[in-house]
């Protein structure tokens, strides 16, 4: 029998953190403008990071502590190690700052549709937020947030559920097939949006709340992948539903949209379900980002003591304001996406290339360091995320 409670810990943070609102919002678009034909980039996308996870996992359960630790005592000193502060504060942090007003704003859509429209609804987010942050023990956090994946889990399948999809569409679209024009930038968008830099972070610090070096590494893969796919299939159930819903609206450029008009065809409970799942994305995203932002800089900095200390509460408090403010003076919300659009692309394979040279250091990981495969594996994932990163800078760069 499953033991369902070695299924769910730190992993579900991960999970928890990149079904947020621009996964909801990148996820309907992707289904609308292009039917079922990009699953197998969400499958992709879920395969990248149980990848990258798995190693981040792997250097918390060996060393028990976390990535900016093990950068800090990798490079000690020189030219790198500077780099490593630079782009870890100036993207981790700041960038971060970024996305917590876009998850705060989620939560807010989501709101919205199932209680009104309300001017202090980003207030009410960011208090509550705080209280558990300040207040909740990390078990409290690690609750309430496999709570709200379970909530979107349920919330997401239903509404698939309902929109009556085709199978056997659904089924050719998990087949691979070269994307060109917008379909390859969605694409992008896709991998961009699931493979998030700061869950890394995240991941690798929080891995000794639950499992110590004498547990089961086994135990903790199985727990990494279960989380993962558990996020992953929110993601594609998101693009089934507004792939069944294409040719029954008019326009969505948003989840919102996508439940506003799908009311007319099922009724207030496609709006409950699509609003309630909107909200608990945008509120578990804006738990997560500030928690990442203290553990990295927590790391970095050599911080002691654990997360009451006042320097780690003081970086997840910038953050949480610089959401709710943001959200609040309804700021030029192009600008601050492009330059979250920037540091993502930056940091994620700069990350991605430092975890897996950490991942084979026997002076950190010892005997748990990656095998042949998954060298293999983060290689692969590591040129798509290159390749993403340097497409979308070309992008920005030719529309600024």
């Amino acid at each position: 029998m499953i033991d369902l409670k070695k299924c769910f810990g730190p992993s579900t943070l991960v999970a928890a953190a990149f079904i947020g609102p621009g996964t909801l919002t990148t996820c309907t678009i992707v289904g609308v403008q292009t039917g079922y034909q990009l699953l197998w980039a969400m499958l992709f996308s879920i395969f990248a990071t149980i990848v990258l996870q798995e190693m981040s996992a792997r250097l918390g359960f060996a060393t028990q502590s976390g990535l900016g630790e093990a950068l800090n005592k990798e490079f000690p000193k020189g030219i790198a190690r500077y780099l490593v502060f630079f782009l870890v504060i100036g993207a981790i942090l700041i960038g971060n700052a970024a996305y917590e007003a876009g998850n705060i704003s989620g939560g807010v859509l989501g709101l919205d549709l199932v209680a009104g429209e309300m001017k202090l609804w980003p207030v009410l987010i960011g208090f509550f937020c705080f209280l558990i942050l300040f207040f909740g023990r990390y078990k409290w956090v690690e609750k309430i947030l496999i709570a709200l994946v379970i909530i979107m889990s349920i919330c997401f399948l239903i509404t698939a559920i309902l929109v009556q999809p085709n199978i056997k569409e659904i089924l050719k679209g998990f087949i691979p097939s070269l994307p060109s024009g917008d379909a390859f930038l969605l694409v992008m968008a896709l991998i961009g949006t699931t493979v998030v830099p700061y869950n890394l972070f995240l991941h690798a610090s929080t891995i000794s709340k639950k499992w110590s070096a004498n547990d089961s590494l086994k135990d903790l893969r199985i727990e990494n992948a279960v989380s993962i796919l558990l996020g992953g299939l929110i993601s594609v159930l998101i693009i089934i539903t507004a792939a069944s819903s294409a040719d029954q609206v008019e326009e969505i450029n948003s989840a919102k949209d996508l439940a506003i008009q799908l009311e007319p065809l099922f009724g207030k409970s496609a709006k409950w379900f699509m609003g309630i799942g909107l909200m608990a994305a945008g509120i578990s995203s804006a738990l997560t980002a500030p928690l990442a932002a203290a553990y990295a800089a927590k790391g970095l900095f050599s911080w002691k003591g654990d997360e009451k200390n006042i320097k780690f509460r003081l970086v997840w408090m910038i953050i949480l304001l610089a959401g709710v403010f943001v959200s609040i003076t309804n700021l030029e919300r192009v600008l601050v996406i492009k330059f979250a659009q920037i540091t993502n692309a930056i940091l994620l394979p700069f990350v991605a290339v430092y975890l897996l040279y950490i991942s084979n250091s026997k002076k950190i990981l010892n005997k748990y360091t990656n095998s042949l495969l998954t060298n293999i594996l983060g290689v692969i994932v590591i040129l798509f995320t290159l390749i993403l990163s340097l497409k979308t800078l070309n992008n920005i760069f030719h529309f600024l």
